[in-house]
């Protein structure tokens, strides 16, 4: 095991894409979000914390990137019908909507957060950061998310979003 805390084979690779950290075992070409089994989790938190934590910050303006964050929920016609949640998503567009809707009643009425209902709600692996999708720019999302996200003002929420993955709440961080 690494000084991050990582099994043998394994490092921490930045996304081009999203500009945040992710995992890559080198010997089986595996990447992952979520750090892999076997992975010291103390050791991995320091190590982040000394060396990731002002890198995650975006090197372009303002203007050309924005942070948010989301809850998604898909359903049986979305692009990937699986999550961490649920191996198998079986549920009607219109099941997914109403419970969408039932997530922005909550959060608009201040009972709870969008960061802590994706935590557990989000069918996204971003749910393990409350949703939190990083910084991003222009063509790095699909057109229909990147539109609603981008039109936010900090700390707004948006309306339902309907991607090819989904249902979104979208709340602009940054």
């Amino acid at each position: 095991m690494s000084d991050t805390g990582l099994p043998s084979g394994w490092e921490i690779r930045m996304s081009k894409s999203r500009g945040i950290p992710y995992y890559f075992c080198g010997s089986s070409q595996e990447s992952c979000w979520e750090p892999p089994a076997g992975t010291d989790s103390d050791k991995l938190k320091a190590h982040m914390a000394a060396n990731y934590s002002e890198s995650i910050a975006p090197n372009a303006p303002q203007a050309q990137k924005i942070r948010a964050a989301h809850l998604l929920v898909k359903h049986a016609e979305s692009r990937r019908p699986s999550s961490w949640r649920e191996q198998e998503i079986t549920r009607s567009k219109e099941e997914a909507l109403q419970i969408l809707g039932n997530h922005e009643q909550r959060i608009r009425s201040g009972d709870v957060s969008l960061a802590d209902l994706a935590k557990s709600e989000s069918d996204c692996s971003s749910a393990r950061k409350g949703g939190d999708l990083g910084w991003f720019g222009r063509g790095d999302m699909q057109k229909e998310f990147e539109d609603a996200a981008f039109a936010l003002k900090v700390g707004e929420m948006s309306s339902i979003v309907e991607t090819a993955s989904g249902y979104h709440l979208i709340e602009r961080l940054g």
